[in-house]
């Protein structure tokens, strides 16, 4: 019981205090632990459907992505992106290397190089269902912007776009209703005025991240539950904190030696993210759950330990939904 406990925590449904977000969707963590709580053995349903964001890619689904789907665009959709694919083709960084590195780095930033609070990415979600009226899977790329500034103002923006192909049209997901949009549509955007940060998100907002390692760890468990004890749950924790602030210098060494001291985070070698950008990877590939049918892989630039992105790839193949081993359930690719 007390793993899905700690799921429920992690999901964090939307509270009466979550401010502007409160009739949206869920975050990519949240609603990946409610994908994780949903598969697990003691919560089957017979019918339920799964909505999971977080910036990835998705096995390619060209015959998905072909079928007719309402919307003025005149090309079809672009078919979701394969898993990335780590090269083994010069040495491994190790986390505990890279944390130095990025210690170093640390060392070396000035006292305004803190965390910003806001955050800037693109994702990749995959939309599933089940039942004998489910449609297949489909993968819907967006790109969010979140700022606040010192005197509290702020603003949020929400664009289905799919940077890998400029111009095409967009899978969107309203409410299981799949459809194409422009690229570049706006699908949210919202200003504030000075002041207006204190009454909106909730506690993981307003409290800076800390820079020592093992503080950071605890922080991250008492806002999500579970980031103390599994590496799974650490890692669906820091992508909830990395969608409320934008680490700087000292935070990322702690984020990177946090990682180093996590339990079956292997390197697996270079790898080119879904922006184009160069990094490591490190994979954590054991159980996972109660199904245990997913592979969390980071993505770290070599040099800072900046976090690039994260990507869940499926281990195993899960009928219900139409779902084979080796297709990525989402992907974050993070910006400055």
């Amino acid at each position: 019981m007390s793993d899905e406990l700690d799921l429920l925590r992690a999901a964090d449904p939307v509270r009466a205090d979550a401010g502007p977000w409160r009739d949206r969707p869920l975050d990519a963590r949240a609603e990946h632990a409610l994908t994780r709580l949903l598969h697990s053995s003691r919560t089957q349903r017979a019918r339920r459907r799964l909505v999971v964001r977080a910036e990835a890619a998705v096995l390619a689904l060209v015959a998905v992505l072909a079928f007719a789907l309402s919307g003025a665009a005149t090309k079809p959709a672009a078919a979701a992106p394969a898993p990335l694919a780590p090269r083994g083709d010069a040495p491994a960084v190790s986390l505990d290397t890279l944390a130095r590195r990025a210690e170093a780095h640390a060392r070396t930033a000035g006292p305004q190089a803190g965390p910003r609070r806001g955050s800037h990415l693109q994702t990749w979600y995959l939309t599933m269902a089940t039942g004998p009226d489910a449609a297949p899977p489909v993968t819907v790329p967006e790109e969010r912007l979140t700022r606040w500034n010192p005197d509290g103002s702020g603003s949020e923006l929400v664009v289905a776009t799919d940077p890998r192909h400029p111009g095409r049209p967009v899978i969107h997901d309203s409410g299981g209703r799949w459809s194409t949009v422009n690229d570049g549509k706006i699908l949210h955007r919202k200003t504030y005025p000075a002041g207006s940060d204190a009454r909106h998100g909730g506690l993981p907002s307003r409290t800076k991240p800390p820079t020592d390692p093992a503080a950071l760890r605890a922080h991250l468990a008492t806002l999500y539950g579970g980031a103390d004890r599994q590496t799974p749950q650490l890692l669906l924790a820091l992508s909830s904190l990395l969608q409320e602030w934008t680490p700087g210098p000292r935070e990322t060494a702690a984020i990177v030696r946090m990682l180093a001291d996590a339990d079956c985070l292997r390197p697996v070698g270079t790898v080119t993210d879904r922006l184009g950008r160069p990094g490591q990877a490190y994979v954590y590939d054991a159980p996972d759950g109660p199904m245990d049918a997913t592979r969390q892989m980071v993505i770290l630039d070599a040099a800072t330990g900046r976090l690039l992105g994260s990507e869940v790839t499926f281990t195993k193949d899960l009928p219900e939904f139409r779902i084979t081993s080796g297709e990525v359930l989402s992907y974050e690719a993070w910006m400055p």
